[in-house]
């Protein structure tokens, strides 16, 4: 039987995957007329504002960064390095065209700083030398950048490369952008390079060098703090932009741009339209509790919710916010074994009487089976409290 628990009014959002992902009302124009491909989407929930031929496979140039700049967050995140590690240049890193930041052989920089060449500079030198670092070759970090893309619902995605110089068969489309980039900003420590216009590298040597951010709009765009730009002859001008006011953040990519001033212009719009005709509205806080759940013979009798980022609904500006309320849904005979990420319930958003999102919740612990020892104690405790 399933338990429905009214937990308040407000918003939510979860982790969805493309799968989930919903649109909004469509503009009356075309916000991006001279891109080949473009989305306009939700940060928190994946909701789609806008979009253009968002399935079409195209070259994406160094927004391929997105992606490696991606497993270096999850990298940093599990423990596998620390932006203090040093990372040593191989001939083969230091032999990349296009961007760079220059690496000779046998050069070390730290994460930190190879992280801020990659996001700033774009530096495809900087990006092998990192997939090094972390797979030990390019090969095997482009596996794990496939093998990612399929976890997050990139359907339509095929890297060859770490840093997005033409190759066969490198190719992805606005949407899986959109996912990848949305995935990226869970890890909002990233901006701390993205979103700074310039810097230096080697600061302390005889010939430091000068970094200005690829993308213009991060010193330009009231709120933009990233995300990465994209340019060959093949791609044409490529951009996946993201922007955070208040506490509503959106992600806007174009591909196939004419030119820069052009590519800037129509994600300014994109942003624009957001900003002026939605909210993000917040049901349920980072680090807020959102209710526990009985176990039935489990070693642990509840598991506690706690909300592991922000969830929210995005509504038209004007939308009367005091319909919206949420509930938590279960099993009342939930029972053990329960693994760490097994769904183990929903939180349902209603706008009056209507369903208007849901989110899946997993486990976020394992919840072995109570030996007969501790589930005789707790039978036993029981009896005797009773009066």
């Amino acid at each position: 039987m399933l338990v429905a628990l009214t937990l308040g009014s407000g918003s939510a959002a979860a982790s969805i995957g493309a799968d989930e992902a919903e649109s909004a009302e469509a503009p009356v124009v075309d916000l991006a007329p001279n891109a080949r491909s473009a989305i306009l989407m939700d940060a928190d929930t994946g909701t789609v504002m806008f979009q253009k031929n968002v399935s079409e496979k195209l070259p994406p140039a160094s927004i391929t960064k997105v992606m490696t700049m991606l497993l270096i967050m999850e990298a940093l995140d599990a423990g596998k390095i620390k932006l203090d590690d040093k990372v040593s240049t191989s001939e083969y890193a230091a032999s990349m065209g296009g961007s760079q930041i220059f690496l000779e052989v046998g050069e070390e920089m730290t994460v930190d700083e190879m992280l801020k060449g990659i996001a700033m500079a774009s530096g495809n030198d900087a990006s092998v030398a990192m997939a090094e670092k972390i797979a030990g070759s390019e090969q095997q970090f482009v596996q794990m950048m496939n093998e990612r893309a399929k976890e997050l619902g990139m359907n339509n995605t095929n890297f060859v490369n770490v840093n997005g110089l033409p190759a066969e068969n490198h190719y992805t489309t606005a949407e899986d952008i959109a996912i990848m980039s949305r995935e990226l900003m869970k890890h909002e420590e990233v901006t701390k390079y993205t979103s700074v216009y310039q810097d230096y590298l080697r600061k302390d040597s005889e010939k430091p060098f000068w970094l200005v951010n690829t993308n213009k709009l991060v010193r330009f765009y009231s709120g933009a703090d990233g995300l990465k730009t994209g340019y060959t002859s093949e791609a044409k001008f490529c951009l996946t932009a993201t922007a955070k006011r208040n506490d509503f953040r959106v992600i806007a990519v174009v591909l196939g741009e004419p030119n820069t001033k052009t590519r800037n212009a129509e994600v300014t719009s994109m942003f624009d339209y957001a900003f002026a005709q939605y909210q993000n509205h917040t049901l349920i806080k980072d680090g807020d509790q959102i209710g526990s759940i009985k176990v039935e013979k489990g070693q642990q009798e509840r598991i506690e919710l706690k909300a592991d980022h922000q969830y929210s609904v995005l509504l038209k500006k004007g939308d009367n916010t005091d319909e919206i309320r949420y509930e938590l849904k279960y099993d009342e005979n939930l029972k053990a074994p329960i693994a760490i990420g097994q769904p183990i319930g929903k939180i349902v958003v209603y706008k009056g009487d209507g369903v208007l999102k849901e989110y899946d919740l997993e486990s976020p612990v394992d919840v072995p089976e109570a030996s007969w020892w501790t589930m005789l104690k707790r039978t036993a405790s029981k009896l005797f409290l009773i009066k």
